[in-house]
């Protein structure tokens, strides 16, 4: 049952790959890092008290990376919620090499991605990955080598499911031939939404859309436009408006807001109790 106190429950629940149950609001963890998303977070301390926040909160969806620092974010996880309560699924990701503040660089090498994957095996401390995506597909490596050798660390028992991110239904379809991808992430929100045929893919296909930077709610939230003057009639914020548009736009949307604040993290979860009407979400969709 929904209480106040786990709001992220009235999110409704996805089962991802058909088997890990979530709440479909979650957390993402790259605002816990420093800035660049390079090196430790600034107050660590609140960093731990927000993961911790956003468990009794409801949230059982914790997405991450190995170069989310790299790999602070995967260790501030295991600090702060380690031994993990069985309903938590963490979902990280490699296939990015940082050099420093702000810089990414794909490879998507076997051997690196099998690297990387012992690598976060050991900083979250469990024996296997709920969740692992591939975080950028690397054109220099043939998708069926990288796909593949994920689909070699499945069949080892440690990784439960492959999900995929900043992908085309083309590279989803290509992946696809080499392991089932029950997952994928792009960039997605009211405000952008080039990736709209991925979703509908996805919801024809009962595969997760994760859509990474959910609230550029921008011009829409200033004085007078449409998530303005809609929070004021609900109470709520724009970007709480924001969060509940991507919830009710369709079944298998799993957003991840991610902060490095407690009182931030709460007003987003919050988010899930949020209810639009019919008018009120085509008034959003029509106005973004």
């Amino acid at each position: 049952m929904t209480t106040t106190t786990r709001p992220a429950e009235a999110s409704g629940t996805f089962a991802i790959g058909g088997d890990l149950v979530v709440n479909r609001l979650g957390f993402g963890s790259m605002q816990l890092t420093g800035e660049g998303v390079w090196g430790e977070p600034r107050d660590p301390e609140e960093a731990v008290r927000v993961l911790r926040r956003a468990v009794e909160l409801g949230v059982t969806l914790i997405d991450t990376a190995d170069s989310y620092g790299p790999f602070v974010a995967e260790r501030l996880i295991k600090k702060a919620l380690h031994p993990y309560p069985d309903e938590l699924v963490i979902a990280t990701k490699a296939g990015f090499t940082r050099q420093g503040p702000g810089e990414w660089r794909p490879l998507g090498r076997p051997e690196y991605l099998r690297q990387q994957a012992e690598l976060s095996l050991r900083h979250l401390g469990v024996e296997r990955i709920d969740l692992f995506q591939l975080h950028r597909i690397d054109p220099a490596v043939p998708v069926a080598d990288q796909v593949g050798e994920l689909a070699l660390l499945q069949q080892e028992g440690k990784i439960r499911h492959i999900g995929l991110s900043e992908v085309s239904v083309e590279d989803v379809e290509e992946a696809g031939k080499s392991a089932r991808i029950v997952s994928v992430q792009n960039l997605y929100n009211l405000a952008h939404r080039d990736a709209e045929p991925l979703l509908e893919y996805a919801e024809a296909n009962d595969i997760a859309f994760i859509p990474w930077f959910p609230l550029a709610t921008g011009s829409l939230a200033k004085e007078g436009g449409p998530l303005a003057e809609a929070a004021a009639g609900h109470g709520a914020t724009p970007s709480q408006l924001a969060l509940a548009w991507l919830l009710r736009r369709s079944p298998v949307m799993l957003p991840i807001p991610g902060t490095s604040k407690v009182a931030h993290l709460e007003d987003n979860v919050t988010a899930a109790t949020v209810t639009l009407t019919d008018e009120q979400f085509e008034a959003l969709s029509k106005g973004a």
